[in-house]
């Protein structure tokens, strides 16, 4: 089972890579299978690609939903 959950991209470098944040984490993730990511868009990473962009308000909301059952600090989103 894969639990997605909506990562902000923080950077993004010359290439394909870039740094996302998941609840105060940040990773390096590749950008290969997207196009057209912006700084502060929200995508679903799976084992380090980012595999699609979400809405900003559907993340926050998804967001708002795991900070209410305590697997998110909502300030760190």
């Amino acid at each position: 089972m894969c639990l997605a959950i909506p990562a902000r991209v923080v950077a993004i470098f010359s290439g394909e890579n870039a740094v996302v944040d998941i609840g105060g984490v940040r990773k390096e993730v590749s950008l290969a299978l997207l196009d057209d990511v912006s700084l502060g868009d929200y995508v679903i990473v799976h084992v380090g690609f980012a595999l699609n962009k979400l809405d900003p308000e559907e993340a926050e909301k998804t967001l708002g939903l795991f900070a209410e059952i305590g697997n998110l600090d909502p300030a760190a989103a």
